[in-house]
């Protein structure tokens, strides 16, 4: 009952809006349905629909990646090479950005990387730049600051997975004459592929639809598909067409997930086919 009053019904709605019309300025509600087309989703695959829909994709499937490549060293390390003393407390201390405003965290990385801030004066001082630091309203400031806010929800999957898993089975990799890479390759990330699959739906699927990070560290350059709808609903005010982009978004969330679904299953199926040992009977 949770899952449909607080998840399904929504969506409902927002695909019936997107259905529907922007009445004009005097009339008293925001939409209106009593006439349905699908004009809204014509609209929506406008050149500047489609060029920030692309700048999201990337910026979303670039993020997640990099979460993953700084965070499994990371979850690993904690895992395996952290004595259980320190460990809760290297934990705690991922947790502890958490415990601040999300927006705050993120207007904190534009104090940081102003151009006469405390990066930027910093790098001046030891010669790596020979002028201010020019970083904030791109999408490098947008890929940094996603880069921080989702990295721990990288890190918790992946160290879970870690954990449980029994060190025995690297030993005894070992043991039979593989090499560290052999083993990481054929028993550490088979074993642990349900927590780096977790990681990268938390990670890729609330990045997608970013709409804080953007506008605070981004400015226009930095446009995501989540601010181009917000833009519609509230700047606009134009309800149909944004709930049509968000439908769109949705999709497009589903179909990414989709084709890297495939890709994993492709490339375990590759895997498996390597590992497999043929035993000969006379």
């Amino acid at each position: 009952m949770w899952y449909l009053a607080f998840f399904v019904v929504p969506l409902i709605v927002i695909v019936v809006y997107s259905f529907g019309y922007k009445p004009p300025a005097t009339a008293a509600s925001s939409i209106g349905l009593d006439r349905l087309s699908f004009d809204n989703y014509t609209n929506t695959f406008s050149d500047t629909f489609n060029r920030t829909f692309i700048a999201t994709i990337r910026i979303a499937v670039t993020g997640t990646l990099l979460c993953l490549l700084v965070g499994f060293p990371l979850a690993y390390f904690l895992a395996t090479r952290t004595s259980a003393r320190w460990r809760g407390v290297l934990l705690g201390l991922v947790i502890v950005p958490f415990w601040t405003s999300f927006l705050l965290r993120t207007f904190a990385w534009r104090i940081l990387l102003a151009a006469n801030g405390p990066a930027s004066e910093a790098l001046q001082s030891i010669g790596l730049l020979d002028a201010p630091l020019r970083v904030l309203d791109t999408r490098g400031a947008v890929q940094l600051g996603v880069l921080y806010n989702y990295l721990p929800l990288m890190i918790f999957p992946l160290f879970v997975a870690l954990d449980r898993m029994d060190p025995s089975l690297r030993e005894a990799s070992k043991d039979l004459g593989a090499n560290r890479i052999a083993t990481f390759i054929q028993v550490t990330l088979p074993l642990v592929m349900p927590g780096v699959v977790a990681g990268l739906l938390l990670v890729f699927i609330p990045l997608a639809g970013e709409y804080v990070t953007p506008a605070v560290l981004g400015g226009a350059k930095g446009l995501m598909a989540g601010g181009l709808v917000a833009s519609q609903f509230l700047a606009a005010l134009n309800w149909a067409l944004g709930s049509a982009m968000a439908v769109v978004l949705i999709l497009l969330i589903l179909a990414v997930i989709a084709v890297f679904g495939a890709a994993g299953l492709i490339v375990r199926t590759m895997v498996r086919r390597n590992r497999r040992v043929e035993v000969a009977t006379r």
